[in-house]
């Protein structure tokens, strides 16, 4: 549960009860971090699909009895309105407590369809949202997560990153999910006219001295059963192989959708394969599962997507 009694609280438009459409919860600071978020998300408004939809903006405030809540509220109730007049339901609550856990606790009660969360907060005497609130909210959320960073110039161009798992696969069944009261049909939330690349990384090669390698084992060494050489060839086929038939089942997937899309393969460390080619392709949103195949047979671990929110220069949207 979310910590003590709400500060200040709204509604307009129509409340939570009785959802049609996707609920959005905005964990709001006034940073320009969460006035890139309320851009990103009347953006996203400009979706035929996106007229039922929901926002709510909530602020933590760390201490019931501090002083400029008024300044905050009065910050909420201006980008509240802003958000109605984009087509959203919308309604608000600041409240005091711990920041990442009240928003989780807000999240998993209302059930969020979306966590939305600017990457850095502010730093002035209210200290209110901190960089690391975000990734806290990542880390513990049941939701998925979008983590915002400014400044936003729109949404053009997403890198959706597949590996095979079952994440990776409710990361594209997010962004194209079934339409409203049909059983095999699927609707985009995007805007009509974004750029989607869809992208898989290969593991690094096997490489022959790691499966010659002698293994301490207490004061002796073990040594691995001789076996036949590698064909690393072989596998790097079989993997690339693996890897076509992945991404040509995604595309297939978000073409029901009518999301049209471009697929690539990288090879190498993932998360530095990502963000490079993010940053090549000029990403605006970057959008993964939160996990991923284990170490033995895949590379998308948790890891992976912790340093996409962390290092990645644009937004991030983590599917759970």
């Amino acid at each position: 549960m979310h910590s003590g009694e709400p500060i200040f609280s709204s509604a307009h438009n129509g409340s939570a009860a009785g959802k049609t459409g996707l609920s959005y919860l905005l964990a709001y600071d006034s940073s320009e971090h969460a006035q890139a978020a309320v851009d990103l998300l009347i953006d996203l408004a400009k979706n035929p699909l996106a007229s039922s939809n929901q926002a709510t903006l909530i602020s933590v405030l760390p201490t019931q009895g501090i002083g400029p809540h008024e300044v905050m509220q009065a910050a909420i109730q201006r980008d509240e309105q802003r958000l109605s007049a984009a087509g959203f339901q919308t309604s608000s609550i600041l409240i005091a407590g711990n920041p990442a856990a009240t928003i989780n606790a807000y999240a998993q009660e209302h059930q969020s369809d979306l966590i939305v969360i600017g990457a850095k907060g502010l730093r002035s005497a209210l200290r209110i949202l901190l960089g690391g609130v975000a990734q806290q909210v990542v880390e513990y959320s049941n939701s998925p997560v979008l983590v915002v960073r400014a400044p936003y110039s729109g949404l053009r161009r997403i890198l959706l990153v597949v590996d095979g798992s079952t994440p990776s696969k409710q990361a594209v069944e997010y962004l194209v999910p079934l339409c409203p009261g049909g059983e095999r049909q699927r609707c985009s939330w995007l805007p009509p006219s974004v750029e989607v690349t869809v992208m898989h990384v290969l593991p690094p090669p096997i490489t022959q001295e790691t499966t010659l390698r002698a293994w301490a084992l207490g004061p002796e060494a073990l040594y691995p059963t001789p076996i036949a050489p590698l064909d690393t060839a072989a596998l790097e086929a079989a993997e690339e192989r693996n890897g076509e038939a992945l991404l040509a089942q995604m595309l297939d997937l978000l073409r029901l959708g009518k999301v049209e899309a471009e697929s690539l393969m990288a090879r190498g460390d993932a998360a530095e394969e990502i963000l490079q080619m993010a940053q090549r392709k000029n990403i605006d949103l970057i959008v993964c599962g939160s996990r991923g195949l284990s170490a033995i047979s895949g590379w998308l671990l948790g890891s992976v997507s912790r340093k996409l929110v962390h290092y990645a220069n644009c937004s991030v949207l983590i599917i759970k």
